[in-house]
Parts: C-alpha cells; structure tokens; sequence
C-alpha cells in the first residue's frame, strides 16, 4: 500500500474515532429543561420515548472501546511503510508467515526435486502438493480443471505449443513464453479478398470436408502458394514449430476461434500471446513439482488408477 493510501485510511480512522467520542458526549449529558421531561416527545404506534441518559456500564463500555480502538492504532497500524510503536505491519506478517511455510516446506520440495519429473508423477502426494500450485498459480488462466479458455491452451491434451516434454513444461513455467503472429494482410495480397482466401484455406487444413466443397475450391486454390509466407513458422505441412510457438493448423485444437471471422481478424491485425514467468515467484523446487502435475495432465492414467 503506497503512503498516500495509507494515510487516507489513518486519517479515516482517527476521524471516525473522534466523531464517535464526540457524539458519545454530546448524548450522555442532559440539559436541565430535557432533565424536567420524562418524554422526549417522540411517539410512534403509540410507545413513546423516555427520555433517559445511557445507563453509565453502557457509557463506560463505549469509552473503553474507544480507547481500545486509539491504543490499537498506535502500537498496531499495520499500513504500509507505517510500522507502528511495537514495528508491526500486516507485510511483515505475511512475509512471517511465508517464511514460516517456506522452511516447514523446503525440505519436502528438495526431496521431490531428486526423482525425474517422469517417475514423480507416479506419486500422488507430489501431485496433490502440485495440484495446490497450480491451483494458486495458474489456475486463473488456465481453469481450475486445465482445460484452458479462449487464448489459454489446454493442459490436459497432447496438443503443446513449445512441446509437451518435462523439459519444456518445465523452462516454459519458469522462463514464460511470448509468442507473436505477425500482421500477415500485407504478405498475402493485401486485400480483404486475399485474408478470406487464406482463412478458408486455414480452416480446410482441419476440415477435409472444405476441401472436397466445390464452394471452396477456388479460394483454397487461391491462397494454397501464398502459405509460403507461413509456412517458416508454421511449417510446410502447417503441423506447427514448437521453436516459435507455432500452433499445428491440422488439428481441429483452436487456441483463440475455429471462426472465419475471427481468422481474418487473426491473419489481417496479427496477435501478441504472453506466459508470464515464475522464476521470480517459485523456487527450482517448487517448479520441478508444479512441472510434474502439469506433465501428468496429459499422460494416459495407469492401469492402477
């Protein structure tokens, strides 16, 4: 929390602190004209209000809060760099806590660091303990069941961008991945004509029907010599390239849309894809356990299971 925030919320709190003392105050004392009635002149449903001071254990009760509450504030602000007179913020106690759990769980981790990544996933302790980092580390993009989203792969099949093997699972998660598809409208003929060419050409490479409709034959003819300008990335047959993060275009496995629109879109505006890196979240340990549950989503169950 930045000074600024936390400053706000002292200056809230202490202004809360005093509006309450003041409007204690102002209500526990009666004038001596309020003294001489025994109502206050309020009526409703025929009840009326008695006008009587606070009983003095409730007054004192009030008090003893607010005073709590100041004293609290003091040795415990708990806000940003605002350490407090016993040097307590809620930072430091989390940081606490981390380290806490972190040396309870090192040794733990340092063991299953020892067994290869393809033996490692035939123990279900070190995938529970891998499912939990997945849950707090990449379940947000990739669901709570790994089947990915629009834009997200799908960690459960054997469809892999930068490959499937432990190796990559794991330099994927630590170092992340960035991949790009250039805007390709102007290497193709630079028409709108020429984007929907291709995209029905793309999507026929999944789709045998496409390319057996006599509809399409003329645009799939078309486009055929210019996925020249993709094949470097994608590759002469379209099965992809792991290097560049190619996906394989002969799959029925979309990534973003198997849609014609959204394929032009692709093709004529290009797209910026990021895997963010963990290196700096998890420890080699760590990412060694996390990059076995992940290998394990895409391996066939064993007889036993």
């Amino acid at each position: 929390m930045s000074t600024f925030w936390s400053l706000y919320v002292i200056a809230i709190v202490v202004f809360n602190l005093v509006g309450c003392a003041v409007l204690l105050l102002a209500n526990s004392r009666l004038s001596a004209e309020e003294a001489r009635r025994d109502t206050t002149g309020h009526v409703f449903d025929g009840i009326e209000e008695r006008n009587q001071p606070l009983p003095r254990w409730w007054l004192f009760l009030f008090v003893g809060t607010l005073l709590f509450s100041a004293a609290y504030l003091v040795l415990y602000p708990g806000l940003g760099n605002f350490a407090g007179t016993l040097s307590w913020t809620s930072e430091g106690q989390w940081q606490q806590e981390v380290d806490l759990a972190t040396s309870e769980s090192e040794p733990l981790f340092r063991e299953y660091a020892k067994v290869p990544m393809e033996e490692l996933i035939r123990y279900p302790e070190a995938l529970a303990v891998g499912g939990r980092l997945f849950a707090n580390h990449c379940a947000i993009c990739h669901g709570s069941d790994a089947r990915g989203a629009r834009g997200y792969p799908n960690l459960t099949d054997n469809d892999w961008l930068y490959g499937g093997s432990p190796v990559a699972i794991k330099e994927s998660i630590a170092k992340g991945r960035r991949g790009t598809m250039p805007p390709m409208m102007a290497l193709i003929g630079n028409t709108d004509r020429d984007v929907r060419d291709m995209a029905i050409y793309v999507q026929s490479l999944s789709n045998p029907a496409m390319r057996d409709n006599t509809g399409y034959a003329d645009a799939i003819s078309r486009a055929r010599p210019k996925f020249a300008m993709c094949a470097a990335c994608h590759g002469n047959d379209a099965t992809g390239n792991p290097l560049f993060g190619a996906p394989n275009l002969t799959d029925r496995i979309w990534l973003h849309s198997p849609r014609l629109a959204d394929i032009e879109t692709l093709i004529r505006e290009g797209r910026n894809s990021h895997m963010p890196a963990h290196d700096h979240i998890l420890s080699p340990e760590q990412i060694h356990v996390l990059a076995s549950y992940v290998y394990s989503l895409s391996q066939p169950a064993s007889p036993e299971e």
